[in-house]
């Protein structure tokens, strides 16, 4: 089996162990070489995906600080999933870049691996926990006994609480992290750093919501090292991540309720639409939260909890990330609205449960401080379901943060000639398809495809892992054939518990 290494850097690993006969020269039986880095066998696991995946992992040694090299240094933490030609690979890899920010990408590795699994046949693809996620060098909160630092969930949220642990959580970093070193401009500087220590040339980057501002940051500073980029619920590079949240969630939500209103029996069944229905729900709830009892989807074991308007509307937040809980929202709502509060409080702990995927807090300040606070004005939200108080928590912590900067440039759109496919879902609640419409006019070989019914991350609906398997062999955009799309829709509304209607 060919191992995927540059020529020279094989020879010179060969002629280390003629020179001085040692042992340690040689690899260990396990391990496997890519470029200067020697993998071993792994397994990725997370409490979101059912199936595990087996990987080869590594650790890349960096500078925390780029700018003094001989300082403190953070392992990478890399997965390598082999291409599936024999481990012989393309030369150029793909490298994916995890969203949030604060999501670690060996944790997604199963969904990754699914969608590109086209990919897969011909690349190796790499998954690299950004510095402060998974194990990077986590910035995690953790109390004297290195357990997690416990944020008061029954409190009701509000700018102090937030800021409160936020100042605990700096103090517990003492030592082990600068935060001022974990924003997008340094995980940029490592992915190149992981690139040059692979040995390859140029790098496919595939990334995911806040992952698009990383992947776009990456191919304008090195655009001779980037072979393709995709990027799927795409970030405008002077987007305030945050700042925007309340309209794009009121577009999303105006959406499904037009799709009941254009279907005859969704609409005789629910005659107030699901915009009104969510606001009426919310307002009873703000004024009295409701003990409920309830049956937990994930264990089928009976409990009892209190449903309150906050977390009502953090699940009205997330409804449009997966289509198949957006069809549940209009009964669930209807039957809160008549004092049925049960399977509201079901559908909130599923969704929690489903969409849990773990974010870095500290990493994510860290990011969020540095490169979008002090661009964030609040202006006039109008007659929104979200008001600014939810932008307003995106950057409480700040105030307690030891924040990092951003290059002057930062905010400039991306302009490129490089191949370029920009993803989006129709009811996207996040990263809205107008905000891919908005960066693909500087990309004269992008392509933008819309993923119609579809939430927040499309590259595994429909046939789109066969379309990015096509784009990354071609370095095409223009050229697809991405027809297969069209028969992609909507999750009907359930007008019962028995589902929807015929």
């Amino acid at each position: 089996m060919r191992l995927p290494c540059r020529p020279l850097a094989s020879a010179a690993v060969l002629l280390l162990a003629a020179c001085q006969a040692a042992p340690e020269a040689t690899p260990k039986a396990a391990e496997r070489l890519y470029g200067t880095l020697a993998f071993q066998p792994c397994t990725l696991t997370s409490a979101q995906a059912s199936a595990n995946v087996e990987a080869q992992c590594t650790t890349l040694q960096v500078p925390e600080n780029p700018a003094s090299p001989d300082g403190r240094k953070i392992g990478l933490n890399i997965a390598w999933l082999g291409a599936g030609n024999d481990g012989a690979g393309n030369g150029d890899p793909v490298f994916f870049v995890a969203g949030g920010p604060g999501q670690a990408a060996t944790e997604v590795a199963a969904p990754v691996n699914m969608a590109l699994r086209d990919v897969r046949k011909q690349r190796d693809i790499f998954l690299i926990d950004q510095r402060g996620t998974g194990k990077s060098n986590p910035l995690s909160c953790l109390d004297a006994q290195g357990k997690e630092l416990p944020l008061d969930e029954n409190a009701a949220p509000s700018s102090t609480l937030i800021e409160d642990y936020a100042h605990q959580c700096a103090q517990s970093l003492t030592g082990r992290a600068d935060t001022r070193f974990y924003t997008t401009t340094e995980a940029i500087g490592d992915l190149d750093a992981v690139r040059k220590a692979l040995g390859v040339d140029k790098v496919n980057l595939v990334g995911g919501s806040y992952g698009t501002r990383v992947a776009q940051q990456y191919a304008a500073r090195y655009p001779q090292h980037t072979r393709t980029v995709v990027i799927d619920g795409v970030v405008p590079n002077d987007l305030v991540v945050g700042g925007d949240f309340a309209n794009t969630f009121e577009d999303a939500i105006s959406l499904q309720s037009a799709q009941c209103r254009q279907d005859p029996i969704c609409a005789k069944r629910f005659p107030v639409d699901t915009r009104t229905q969510l606001r009426n729900v919310m307002a009873t709830l703000a004024k009295a939260p409701v003990e409920v009892d309830y049956r937990n989807p994930g264990t089928g074991q009976a409990e009892h909890g209190v449903l309150t308007a906050d977390s009502v509307t953090a699940l009205a937040f997330m409804f449009s990330y997966m289509p198949e809980l957006s069809s549940l929202l209009p009964v669930m709502l209807d039957e809160a609205a008549q004092g049925r509060y049960a399977p509201l409080m079901s559908l909130s702990k599923m969704a929690s449960r489903t969409l849990g995927v773990q974010m870095n807090r500290g990493m994510q300040w860290s990011v969020l401080c540095a490169e979008d606070a002090d661009r964030y004005q609040e202006g006039a939200q109008g007659d929104r379901v979200l008001g600014p108080e939810v932008a307003r928590m995106f950057f409480a912590a700040c105030p307690a943060w030891n924040a990092g900067s951003r290059p002057k440039d930062f905010t400039a759109p991306f302009a490129s000639t490089l191949p370029v496919l920009l993803l989006s879902g129709q009811f996207d609640p996040v990263t809205p398809p107008r905000y891919a419409e908005q960066v693909v006019k500087q990309l004269p070989n992008g392509r933008h495809l819309l993923a119609k019914g579809q939430g927040h991350g499309t590259i595994n609906a429909g046939c789109m892992p066969r379309i990015l398997g096509q784009f990354i062999d071609t370095a095409d955009a223009k050229s697809l054939d991405a027809t297969c799309l069209d028969t992609l829709s909507p999750v009907p509304a359930f007008t019962s518990f028995n589902g929807w209607a015929p």
